[in-house]
């Protein structure tokens, strides 16, 4: 098929060629063909079979509960996994938490768009080698088990359309997800999930305080821990340079304002060295070096070659200025009520979720006098992981053996 161009869509496209270059002009032509061919429905995609409502739900529960101290089967419901997923290594720390405990855990996979499941446990063992759960596909159906733990809104949407399962359900909350989105279907159907009644355990007290005051649920709180092992202090010497995690596709991680914060930062501070990760494609309108995604220990190398960073997460405070204080480095912290309750460490710098409010606190951090970065780690808390695995592993066994 010939395309034929108008001379003005002739130099509509010499424009962008000269502006933007080849990178450019085809990520115009897949701006175009992805509004026409309605790829938009891909980013949020649901199973319509798998969606309830909180109104009027009923759900089974066992006729009977188990001895105290009776090994436990309980499945996980969780979406397919990537390498370097946050979130999920979080939740496999709480399944490697039950099965120390003697419990048998279960994976369940939920994925939208029928992914191989063989593909997905490749993932899983190759980049979580220390859990042993059997992983098994939501769609084949959800055994009797003896409790089930949701992971995020659209697997408690699956566990809640299962109302006749008789077991025990639990929500494991590591944000508060209706901000992911903007007011819609998806916000509405993600803030409706905290009203189905799940016994509810969040990281982090932010979270906990969140659903107490919108909706009058208690939950558990699983503490944030630090893996100290990996993120620790190598280079004591004072140091320059900033960095900066540059997620652009995950809205909460509020990459435009680190970008025009880092623009601002960078007029002020040209000396310093821009450091971003998480991305390979994303490119900077200033000098920075882009390391692309990188393993934990390679991160922490780089956390020891700066003297501060900035650390935005929208929807609950995030592992990151735990893992920057450990390795001497001084957070910018994107600053809300909520948040502050999670951590009250004297190095962090908090700021208005805003350019001008995160660049002044950069800058700040930078300047003469400031403390070295032993202090800075040393401050770090010592929480291990292993708090957080015990909060979890008694919320379920009392949720399953009833109060004692």
């Amino acid at each position: 098929m010939t395309v034929r161009l108008t001379s003005a869509r002739q130099r509509e496209v010499w424009r962008v060629l000269r502006r933007s270059g080849l990178r450019g002009l085809a990520q115009r032509a897949a701006r175009v063909a992805y509004q026409r061919l309605g790829a938009s429905d891909l980013d949020g995609l649901l199973d319509l079979d798998h969606l309830t409502d909180s109104r009027g739900l009923n759900l089974a529960s066992p006729q009977q509960r188990p001895a105290p101290g009776t090994p436990l089967t309980v499945g996980w419901i969780c979406t397919p996994p990537g390498r370097g997923s946050g979130g999920h290594t979080t939740l496999f720390r709480m399944v490697e938490g039950m099965e120390a405990a003697g419990h048998t855990c279960v994976l369940y996979i939920h994925d939208v768009f029928s992914g191989e499941l063989v593909r997905h446990e490749r993932v899983i063992r190759e980049n979580w080698p220390g859990m042993r759960a059997e992983v098994r596909a939501v769609a084949s159906g959800l055994a009797p088990l003896d409790a089930y733990v949701a992971s995020g809104w659209e697997t408690a949407h699956v566990l809640a359309s299962h109302a006749t399962l008789p077991t025990r359900r639990l929500y494991f909350i590591q944000d508060f997800e209706p901000w992911f989105y903007p007011a819609g279907a998806h916000y509405v159907l993600a803030e409706d999930t905290y009203r189905f009644g799940f016994r509810s355990i969040t990281v982090g007290p932010m979270l906990a305080d969140l659903l107490r005051d919108r909706f009058g649920v208690e939950a558990r709180v699983a503490e944030f821990g630090c893996d100290t092992d990996i993120y620790r202090l190598t280079n004591p010497a004072p140091r320059t340079g900033v960095v900066f995690y540059a997620k652009r596709d995950s809205a909460r991680r509020g990459f435009m304002l680190g970008v025009l914060a880092l623009r601002e930062f960078h007029r002020r501070h040209p000396e310093h060295q821009i450091h971003i990760f998480g991305d390979p494609t994303v490119t900077m309108p200033f000098p920075a070096t882009n390391h692309g995604v990188i393993s934990p220990a390679k991160l922490s190398e780089l956390y020891n070659q700066c003297a501060s960073g900035i650390a935005i997460s929208l929807t609950n405070l995030s592992l990151v200025p735990d893992e920057m204080l450990a390795c001497g480095v001084i957070p910018v912290v994107s600053e809300s009520a909520y948040a502050k309750t999670s951590m009250d460490n004297p190095y962090v710098r908090w700021a208005s979720p805003a350019a001008r409010g995160l660049a002044d606190a950069l800058s700040g951090a930078v300047q003469p006098g400031r403390p070295f970065p032993a202090a800075v780690a040393a401050s770090i808390r010592s929480t291990p992981w292993d708090a957080a695995k015990r909060a979890t592993r008694e919320t379920i066994e009392d949720e399953v053996y009833g109060p004692q």
